[in-house]
């Protein structure tokens, strides 16, 4: 299988079907396509949500959309190119209502929230590598766009608010990642986090000297007592975003005070 990760295919064709220019091209002879590369799309997306991109086959795309499987060609180039198309899409989707607080910490919160309820929707997001090499279509800029100006009148330049951005978004992927992990080991061993903790902690009790590991087992358990299991995505969540955020307000400061002006509201 290819790696998944965006930006793969050929550069030229998936920037025409991304902004779709496919009509530019010179049209092939023979009858004309029965279906609309939006529907492959669609198709290649559920097929996704709801199996993971390992599903994504092109013969399963052409299946679930009703055409022969080299059919499939006349729409998309391959799957690389299909990958993007399904983030691009998935990017477009997302809502971007007007920023109307003053506070770019609550601009930049909604920014991350956005972006987490993005990858529970769709969990095969955070397994593609999308940071490096973004698909450049109609979403993805759209999305850029609309978060960059969460940061407005933070003070930070223009690579520093790309780069902040970027730390924002990094951090959501890797809690989706995190996240996604923990469901599935929930899944497949039918425990709870509860369940698999109860289980586990006395044997553990039994087998780990405390006088070796003095901080392990004293953190470690009250973590997972705290916590009802090992790792809560959930407190993983609300601690890991408080402190992108307070790393983020040390620097917005510190550009303030450097030019004199009145401080940012948080």
């Amino acid at each position: 299988m290819p790696d998944d990760h965006t930006g793969a295919g050929d550069p030229d064709r998936t920037l025409a079907l991304l902004w779709r220019h496919v009509d530019d091209e010179p049209r092939r002879r023979g009858p004309r396509p029965s279906r609309s590369v939006d529907e492959v799309v669609k198709a290649a997306t559920v097929l996704a949500d709801d199996s993971g991109l390992g599903a994504v086959t092109m013969r399963a795309v052409a299946g679930r959309v009703g055409v022969a499987p080299m059919s499939l060609y006349t729409y998309v180039p391959g799957r690389s190119e299909l990958l993007d198309l399904m983030v691009d899409a998935a990017y477009l989707e997302m809502p971007r209502p007007p920023w109307r607080s003053r506070s770019w910490r609550r601009r930049v919160t909604a920014v991350a929230e956005a972006n987490r309820a993005l990858l529970e929707d769709h969990p095969w997001l955070a397994e593609v590598g999308t940071l490096s090499r973004p698909p450049l279509g109609p979403g993805q800029l759209a999305k850029y766009e609309h978060e960059l100006a969460a940061f407005d009148g933070t003070g930070l330049g223009d690579v520093e608010t790309d780069a902040a951005l970027a730390f924002v978004l990094g951090f959501v992927q890797n809690h989706a990642r995190a996240a996604e992990a923990s469901r599935r080991a929930r899944q497949e061993s039918a425990l709870d986090d509860m369940q698999w903790w109860e289980a586990n902690a006395p044997l553990l009790a039994r087998v780990v000297d405390e006088r070796a590991y003095p901080r392990a087992t004293r953190i470690g358990s009250a973590a997972g007592a705290a916590q009802g299991s090992a790792h809560d995505p959930e407190s993983a969540w609300t601690f890991g975003l408080a402190r992108v955020l307070d790393g983020l307000a040390a620097l917005v400061d510190r550009r303030v005070r450097s030019r004199g002006d009145r401080p940012a509201r948080p």
